[in-house]
């Protein structure tokens, strides 16, 4: 390569990372300690149908090949999700949670002011999690608007869905399933609804989260994760 193509090709690099920025949200970034991955997972999660063009969305046909992608990339050691959700479509934030927690890379989540409904999958998925002091987690039963046709058949799907959302949820951070069904029914805390408002600290003595931290506790756990798969 001459030195008149360098800065030709960099040019271009930098052109190609600002448009992922832009499009996905997402970065990739090179220090001393390795390549680190950044996506942000925000807004409400778009599934099967479009969301409002005035919403805020992060949409699952894109995250889940990025995600895919990561996982085969030689180039990239780690993966730093933030979220700021406010929940959405239930398989699509589902799907995305099982990508992330079947990825063999090493992978942190950070829980930036909320996590709230599919969020929770998400933010439990990663191998590390934390959550900012002042950020917030909402945790309610799978819900549903409009007509309902045939509701017992629905209501039984419905309930697998749930189901299938608590076992994630239990299996993937350190709260029991009873405890986590019991917050989803509780009373008292949400006004015109049942479910529970949990926030730092408390999603941290819960088991829910693994540690109430900033982005350099999160970055500092992903750096130590890395530095040990290089050491294996």
């Amino acid at each position: 390569m001459t030195e008149q193509t360098r800065p030709a090709q960099q040019q271009e690099e930098n052109r190609e990372e600002t448009q992922q920025l832009v499009d996905l949200g997402s970065a990739t970034i090179t220090n001393s300690h390795g390549t680190v991955h950044c996506l942000t997972i925000i807004g409400q999660i778009e599934g099967h149908s479009t969301a409002p063009n005035n919403a805020k969305t992060t949409k699952y046909e894109h995250v889940l090949p990025l995600l895919a992608s990561l996982e085969q990339s030689e180039e990239v050691d780690g993966l730093l999700v933030l979220l700021n959700t406010v929940g959405g479509d239930v398989e699509a934030g589902l799907a995305i949670a099982e990508m992330i927690a079947g990825m063999t890379k090493p992978t942190v989540t950070l829980v930036l002011g909320g996590g709230h409904s599919i969020g929770i999958p998400l933010a439990v998925s990663a191998r590390r999690t934390f959550i900012a002091p002042s950020a917030s987690m909402t945790i309610h039963p799978v819900r549903m608007t409009g007509m309902v046709i045939a509701s017992p058949q629905t209501y039984h799907y419905f309930e697998r869905l749930q189901e299938s959302i608590v076992r994630f949820v239990s299996c993937h951070s350190g709260i029991q399933p009873g405890k986590f069904r019991e917050l989803m029914l509780h009373m008292g805390d949400m006004s015109n609804d049942v479910g529970t408002i949990v926030y730092g600290e408390e999603a941290v003595s819960l088991g829910l989260m693994d540690r109430v931290g900033t982005l350099s506790d999160a970055l500092a756990c992903l750096y130590e994760m890395m530095e040990a798969e290089k050491r294996e």
